[in-house]
């Protein structure tokens, strides 16, 4: 999402409107999943915890805050068939994101995870014979150099390790929301995958017991991470994306870097140097270009009778 900045299926949404509920529900997923990256950051740059416990500690925080989530709907025995390939593109998202913001800044690991997600889908869809205008083709060029020029070689340029891991996250969690597609409940599925993927964090936090440290704030801000960030978060998005349009899904998740960003120059005292924000305005703005004008794929002729 955190942020982990998050991509869903979209499913048809069951009203046409954005009322106020609507707004409402909207502001706080996206406040939520833009948390993520604030609180990871907050953890790691502080040397309150390393990244191996706070992985582990927020998936089970986020799992716990799910099953909850599903016991007061009634619905806390619900069992899903495991797919494995989600679990471990969900457990790449999450140990690489957590990694790589030993050396990202808020903003910029936002943007790099973000415009690592929507590319993914985007090239998948173009894998798969959906078609795109013109336009599109700008904008995603658009994006790909914005991007290109925010990891490129400079005095301001993301370390690039932590880069590359935060692309991998966000290619990891780009395939796990395509993945899911027709997944039938996601609450229940990502629960569930959130709980399958703790033994592999506790088997990350053994190979790397030499660098173990945990604090109680650490602690406090891996679960907060996981169970509100994450957990909660997942679960108003989930809301949300029942009660709008695909596009308007997609597009409101660019406010994710933004608020990241923001947040990590207030909160953080991070720096918003010219580069991410020209690298910003061109990967979110490209972006925007091939949501608002993405083609759907040609209805097949009808037969004559």
């Amino acid at each position: 999402m955190a942020c982990t900045v998050h991509v869903e299926t979209i499913p048809t949404p069951r009203t046409p409107g954005m009322d106020w509920r609507t707004v409402a529900l909207t502001t706080a997923a996206m406040l939520a999943l833009a948390a993520n990256p604030l609180l990871c950051r907050m953890a790691l740059d502080a040397e309150r915890i390393d990244p191996a416990t706070f992985t582990t500690i927020r998936l089970v925080a986020g799992a716990a805050m799910l099953k909850l989530l599903l016991l007061l709907q009634g619905r806390g025995r619900d069992r899903v068939s495991v797919d494995w390939r989600s679990v471990a593109t969900l457990f790449g998202y999450m140990i690489c994101f957590s990694f790589a913001y030993l050396s990202l800044g808020v903003g910029t690991g936002a943007l790099i995870l973000f415009a690592a997600v929507l590319l993914t889908m985007f090239a998948v869809a173009l894998a798969s014979g959906e078609t795109f205008s013109a336009a599109s083709w700008t904008g995603l060029a658009t994006a790909i150099a914005g991007l290109v020029y925010l990891v490129s070689p400079g005095v301001t340029a993301p370390d690039p390790i932590g880069a590359l891991l935060m692309a991998t996250a966000g290619v990891s969690w780009g395939c796990y929301s395509l993945l899911g597609r027709g997944g039938g409940d996601p609450l229940a599925t990502t629960a569930d995958n959130f709980l399958y993927c703790v033994p592999p964090g506790l088997i990350v936090s053994a190979i790397f017991a030499d660098n173990l440290l945990v604090t109680i704030p650490g602690v406090v801000l891996a679960v907060v991470s996981g169970a509100l960030a994450s957990g909660l978060g997942y679960a108003l998005w989930y809301t949300v994306v029942a009660r709008i349009s695909a596009t308007h899904a997609a597009t409101v998740q660019l406010s994710v870097p933004v608020i990241a960003a923001f947040g990590g120059v207030l909160l953080l005292s991070e720096q918003l140097t010219p580069r991410l924000l020209i690298a910003s305005a061109a990967t979110l703005g490209g972006i925007a270009l091939v949501m608002s004008r993405r083609e759907p794929p040609p209805r097949p002729a009808r037969r004559s009778p």
